[in-house]
Parts: C-alpha cells; sequence; structure tokens
C-alpha cells in the first residue's frame, strides 16, 4: 500500500519520505486498530507534505528556497468513527501551521462538546443532541476523557467568573436567559443572569453570571452580593428588565438607581392598545425621550398620559406608576444616555448565548450551564478588552451633574406644547 504525496506543487524537490508500508502498519498494530493507525498515518503524511511546501525544503535537506525551520510537534487529538486519532502537529520557528481538516477550537466550543458529551454518558440527551453526538464522531467517548476536558474548561471559567474588580463601576447591565434543566429526574427552567458593568476608564466587562429562579428576591441579592464581595462597587445606575425581587435587592446591595429597560416597558405598554395605533401611541411616548433632561422629560410624559388617558386608561396608569423607572437615565450625562435606557447594549452577547444553549436543548445539570455559558462570556470578555472604549470617559465626571444639552433645549418650549402625534389620537 502507497500514499503519494499530496502537495502537487513541490514535486520536483525531494521532501520527506511519504511512502508506507501496509505490512509495517499490521505488524505494529492488531486488526481492530489497524484503519485508525491507517487514518492517523494518512493524517500525518499530509501534514508532513503541507509543512515541506511551506518551509522549501523536506526534512534535513539543504535547499536554497528554503524559509523557516521546523521547531518539533505539538500533540493534537481528533474524534472520528474510528476512535480518537493521535496527531503531531508540525510546529515552524517562524509563522504558523495549523492542517484544514483540524478545527482550532476555542473555549466556548469545547464546553459546547463536554456538555454533549456529558449528557451522552448520563443517558439524559435528547434526539437532537444524540445527532450531534453520532454526527461528531463521539459515541465512544470515555468518562475519564469527559472529566479531563471538563477539569480543564471548569478551572478556567471558574477563574474567569471569580476574578477580583477593581476601581468604581458607574454601570451594570442585567439580563436573564431561560434554559432548561434536569432536576431530580424533572426538566425546570432556571434563569441564567448575565451581569455586564463599565467602569470609570470606559471599558465594559462581563462581571459576572449566575443560575437561579429569577423571581426570588433572595436569588437576586445573593448574585448581587456575591458581586460587591469581588470588589464591584461605586454603581449609581442598574438597568434591566422588571424581574421581580431585583429592585429590593438592589436597594439592599448597591443603593443605586434602578433603570427599567426602555425596549421592553415599550412593549408592555403598547400591549394596552389596538395594533393599528401602535406607531402613533410610540411616537407620542417618545417624545419624552427627546428631551434635554430630565425635567422637561417629566413634563412631557405627564402630558402625554393625560392625553392617552381618556382612550386607554391602563395605558396611562402604567405611565404614571413606571416614570421614575423608565426615565431614570435622563438624569446621568447626555453622552451616557444612548447606553443606558435598555438592555440593547447587551443583546448580541444574549443571541450567542442562546445560540449556544439551543444546541444543547436540555442540560443535564446546571454545572454544565455554567461551563457553556461561562466560556461563552470568557471569549466575548477578551474581544470587549481590545476594542475601543465603550464610553466617553471625561463625561463621568459629570455624572453627579445633571446637563442639558444647549441644542435640545432649543425646543424644549416647542415640545411642551400639545404635540401632532397626541392631537392626532385624542378623541375628537
Amino acid at each position: 500500500m502507497e500514499f503519494r504525496r499530496f502537495n502537487l506543487n513541490h514535486t520536483e524537490t525531494p521532501m520527506t519520505k511519504t511512502n508506507m508500508d501496509l505490512s509495517e502498519l499490521m505488524a505494529k498494530h492488531d486488526q481492530g486498530d489497524l484503519l485508525r493507525s491507517i487514518a492517523e498515518a494518512v493524517l500525518q503524511l499530509i501534514m508532513e507534505a503541507d509543512v515541506d511546501g511551506l518551509v522549501g525544503a523536506g526534512r534535513h535537506e539543504c535547499s536554497g528556497e528554503r524559509t523557516t525551520w521546523r521547531n518539533g510537534y505539538r500533540d493534537r487529538s481528533l474524534d472520528t468513527r474510528l476512535g480518537t486519532l493521535n496527531l503531531r502537529v508540525p510546529k515552524l520557528r517562524q509563522g504558523s501551521y495549523f492542517p484544514g481538516f483540524l478545527e482550532a477550537r476555542k473555549t466556548s466550543e469545547q464546553a459546547l462538546v463536554a456538555v454533549i458529551q456529558e449528557a451522552w454518558i448520563g443517558g439524559v440527551s435528547t434526539r437532537r443532541v444524540d445527532e450531534l453526538v453520532q454526527a461528531m464522531g463521539l459515541s465512544g467517548i470515555s468518562k475519564s476523557t469527559v472529566s479531563k476536558l471538563c477539569k480543564d474548561i471548569d478551572e478556567r471559567v471558574g477563574e474567569f467568573l471569580n476574578r477580583p474588580l477593581t476601581g468604581e463601576w458607574p454601570y451594570v447591565w442585567l439580563d436573564a436567559t431561560y434554559l432548561k434543566v434536569r432536576q431530580g429526574g424533572r426538566i425546570v427552567s432556571v434563569a441564567a443572569i448575565i451581569a455586564v458593568a463599565a467602569n470609570t476608564e470606559g471599558r465594559r466587562e462581563i462581571v459576572g453570571l449566575g443560575i437561579g429562579p429569577s423571581e426570588a428576591e433572595t436569588f437576586w441579592t445573593e448574585f448581587l452580593r456575591s458581586l460587591e464581595a469581588r470588589g464591584l462597587s461605586g454603581v449609581r445606575l442598574v438597568i434591566s428588565d422588571a424581574h421581580t425581587g431585583l429592585r429590593a435587592a438592589i436597594s439592599w446591595v448597591f443603593e443605586a438607581t434602578w433603570q427599567r429597560c426602555r425596549v421592553h416597558w415599550m412593549r408592555n405598554a403598547l400591549a394596552h392598545v389596538s395594533r393599528g395605533q401602535h406607531t402613533v401611541v410610540a411616537a407620542a411616548i417618545r417624545q419624552a425621550f427627546d428631551q434635554p433632561d430630565r425635567t422637561h422629560a417629566g413634563e412631557i410624559w405627564h402630558k402625554v398620559a393625560e392625553q392617552l388617558r381618556p382612550r386607554w386608561p391602563k395605558l396611562a396608569d402604567l405611565m404614571d406608576a413606571s416614570e421614575h423607572d423608565v426615565l431614570a437615565y435622563m438624569s446621568f450625562p447626555r453622552q451616557h444616555r444612548t447606553k443606558l435606557h435598555s438592555t440593547n447594549p447587551i443583546e448580541r452577547l444574549n443571541k450567542e448565548v442562546k445560540h449556544r444553549a439551543d444546541v444543547v436543548g436540555i442540560f443535564p445539570n446546571e454545572a454544565s450551564i455554567t461551563r457553556l455559558i461561562g466560556a461563552v462570556l470568557f471569549e466575548q470578555n477578551d474581544e470587549w478588552q481590545t476594542a475601543s472604549r465603550y464610553m466617553m470617559v471625561e463625561a463621568f465626571a459629570q455624572i453627579d451633574k445633571e446637563e442639558i444639552d444647549p441644542i435640545l433645549s432649543i425646543t424644549t418650549k416647542a415640545a411642551s406644547s400639545c404635540p401632532q402625534a397626541i392631537r392626532e389620537i385624542t378623541p375628537h
């Protein structure tokens, strides 16, 4: 049996030997391991031929076309239907080489594999997970292999989620993603609470992850206290959806202002209005958001509520009850307001979390949720650290001073009069 050279661009230069006698493999391995050994040999020959082409010379060969030198190997395993292949990926002194048939797995991808493996071994996988396991060639994976992989990921994720937090963090965003997990033989829904914070250097970081019942005040309090214990201080504004128990937890732990997510609030408000009137009513309410400061925003808010009350009393009552929560961000620096009025700044992060979680479907336990979601957050946080500043640093000095935009203030008096959008929906 002979394996021909795979790099056709260098057939004239004598490179590394690419011939292998089948009898050698049969002599070294049992018949049951023969196919796996052949597969390892083929892939190893492919890598050697590729590296010969990159180097410009074969092993121990003198050549004027040489561009770099080999620099040993790094071990890499590949799970296939034939079993686990143990490969040696060549290293270069200058530049890098990684074969196309091996995927450079990120931490989140390794975590996903670990969760699927754990579900498979535990016998709790859904049909979708079963299909993924078969496609990935993991049916023969051992418990010891899963345990080793999980331990490595858990250590890195644990260090990230429990790292000390230094400095002041004026703004904190909290959002919950609901996931299904097996508990005591039942499938229950739990909330994965993600905390993102911005410090006075204008940088945002993922500062925490908690798993538990989202409506329980005790859970929120314990989660926020764990952030405080790690060094999260100087919190002035917390932005989130209206979770039961959260407001009380914020006042107990941080004594900070709460900003109710404006996007989620608007959806709740428009539920009191017929679909045909959504556009007009939303435009009327948004006039309050266009004001230069909190005082003028409150004036417009009251005017709109009174105009809407005869036709939609429940909507007007909602506006009365939630004014301070929805307009809280207006008391903070105007340069920061576009990122303070809702949880939208972390929507992309939430989508990535949901995308990864949907692959698993039902998690075997809460530890597997922390492993997978924590790995996703770990990678995203690294990307944020290499990006530009998220917020204007100079504006933090104005955090205790309500600033009025001079351009917006010009139109304040005009906006205070009965707006056109309100007149269109007022019954005659």
